[in-house]
């Protein structure tokens, strides 16, 4: 049986819409999987939700779909954001994807002292999280925010959004005993490869909105701790409780 293909559009969304497709989506449409005019294909976004569409047109000018019915409402995750020191290239494509997997509902870049990747392709970010959600079946598309500074960061904080950061000598060892009584709304703050520096941890210290917790003896790389993290937190807060 085959599977039914599945894009993100930027597109209104609607019953019998008819929408033609951006280059690279036609291309990947009629020339990678060979579909031709009355093949299904389920398109999505963070506005209209999911509908499901047939290919009305397929030429050398280009591909049409027409919108059929809506099999499915926006469904956002938990407000859960994801904020993160910059990696290069292809390990922040990865953490990218992986945030989106995990339900992030934001990917939030924070410039600390030891940050390397200082440049963000936001960009490539946004492309990287929608391959992502096409390939998991979200029915939404995490918002890609601009960089901002910690310092700038934290005194633009959100004070009701809990925040959550790792750090190895957390009062805690248990981190799921730490994040016994965390509540939504939430976030996850990755710092860079060399860690925080003493003045960033004293500083995140100091305010009450922020828990530590530690990842346990060994020291993981920053696209590792991510993943950890936002695991541990989804494990409290989210909804992978709720059948799919």
């Amino acid at each position: 049986m085959k599977t039914t293909p599945r894009l993100h559009l930027d597109a209104e969304l609607g019953h019998q819409r008819e929408i033609a497709l951006e280059r690279e989506q036609a291309h990947y449409l009629a020339g990678v999987l060979r579909l031709s005019a009355g093949d299904p294909v389920s398109v999505f976004n963070a506005r209209d939700g999911e509908w499901l569409a047939y290919l009305t047109e397929v030429t050398r000018k280009g591909v049409r779909i027409r919108c059929e019915r809506q099999v499915s409402a926006v469904m956002p995750p938990p407000d859960i954001d994801y904020c993160f020191a910059p990696l290069k290239h292809a390990r922040l494509d990865y953490v990218v994807q992986k945030a989106t997997e995990l339900g992030a509902r934001r990917l939030r870049p924070v410039i600390t002292r030891r940050t390397i990747a200082e440049r963000v392709n936001l960009e490539r970010m946004t492309a990287n999280v929608i391959e992502a959600a096409e390939q998991c079946n979200l029915v939404f598309v995490p918002e890609v925010h601009e960089p901002v500074k910690l310092p700038k960061l934290l005194l633009e904080w959100e004070k009701d959004r809990a925040l959550v950061y790792c750090d190895e000598t957390a009062t805690i060892a248990d981190p799921l005993a730490a994040l016994k009584s965390l509540r939504s709304p939430a976030a996850v703050l990755i710092g860079p490869e060399g860690g925080f520096t003493d003045d960033e941890k004293v500083l995140l210290k100091s305010l009450p909105f922020v828990t530590a917790i530690s990842l346990g003896p060994r020291i993981m790389r920053a696209d590792t701790a991510a993943v950890a993290a936002l695991t541990l937190v989804q494990a409290v807060l989210g909804d992978w409780h709720h059948k799919p």
